[in-house]
């Protein structure tokens, strides 16, 4: 099927009052992995490229094109977007990369910079018909908005959007990113108390770490776009790790790369299930 932009998929479950799941690609295999559990669960899934991973692989061009090969060649509903860019010279190769959004980072900076920023990619967006992503929060080292602890403060997440323009708002409500267990809590308050202030969607970083009860009712609460990266690789190493471990002979990469995308393609049907089954209690 041809990419979906991002915005119409976001568009679309906010009319079906539910929440989509981002899911990050590092690898081909991760690619793989999530356009099959998006077409095992028979919802729409976002792919996303981080400026880390197009680190890694040293250029966008080669996984960006995996990714929107895969995409394209998948029954589910699929977009990409680039996330968290710091670098607004990749921003602009998001039209040529196939990428119809962006979550263009600046809370590394002062609140007025940020703001500034923030704005002149939101400018650049609505030229190109790129939907852009932002994040506000205190500083808190390496994980930002989303370091333990930080909370993101409504007025002044309503201030910020106002100011900018985006299309969504990455808030701090608890979550982390990077955790490798399931033991964040979230403010569910914070949670309804920024849906009440602001008019954009509401996203959810870090939510590897999120037990499924409080994702499902995050999602219920408002929360619209729910990003997942460790939990892909968690799943992708510890199938690698246990073929490897039982076949410590084995040189054939596609031995182990199969159980690895397997074990993508399982977290990503189970975590699109869980967002499912909060829409559906939401009707209830």
């Amino acid at each position: 099927m041809p990419l979906v932009p991002t915005g119409e998929l976001v568009a679309q479950v906010l009319r079906e009052r539910r929440a989509v799941a981002a899911f990050n690609v590092i690898t081909l295999e991760h690619a793989e992995g999530i356009a099959i559990g998006a077409e095992r669960a028979n919802l729409p899934v976002i792919m996303q490229l981080s400026e880390n991973a197009v680190k890694y692989h040293g250029s966008p061009y080669a996984i960006a094109a995996a990714s929107t090969a895969v995409a394209r060649h998948s029954s589910a509903d699929i977009s990409l977007h680039l996330d968290h860019i710091t670098d607004a010279t990749l921003m602009k190769l998001a039209p040529e990369l196939g990428a119809s959004s962006v979550m263009y980072d600046g809370a590394a900076f002062p609140y007025e910079e940020n703001v500034a920023r923030t704005r002149d990619a939101v400018q650049w967006g609505q030229r190109y018909g790129i939907w852009i992503e932002a994040e506000l929060g205190e500083i808190g080292g390496k994980d930002g908005a989303h370091a333990p602890g930080v909370r993101t403060d409504p007025r002044e997440a309503q201030q910020f959007t106002a100011a900018t323009g985006v299309a969504a708002l990455a808030v701090a409500v608890g979550s982390s990113h990077a955790m490798t267990s399931k033991s964040a809590v979230l403010d569910h308050e914070l949670i309804k108390a920024l849906k009440d202030a602001l008019d954009v969607p509401l996203v959810l970083h870090g939510s590897s770490g999120v037990p499924d009860s409080e994702m499902a009712l995050a999602a219920q609460e408002g929360m619209v776009k729910i990003n997942i990266g460790t939990a892909l690789n968690i799943a992708y190493t510890g199938a690698t790790r246990g073929f490897l471990n039982a076949n410590p002979s084995a040189v054939d990469p596609r031995k182990y790369f199969a159980p690895s995308r397997e074990a993508v393609a399982d977290t990503v049907a189970h975590a699109l299930q869980v967002l499912a089954g909060a829409a559906s209690a939401a009707d209830r």
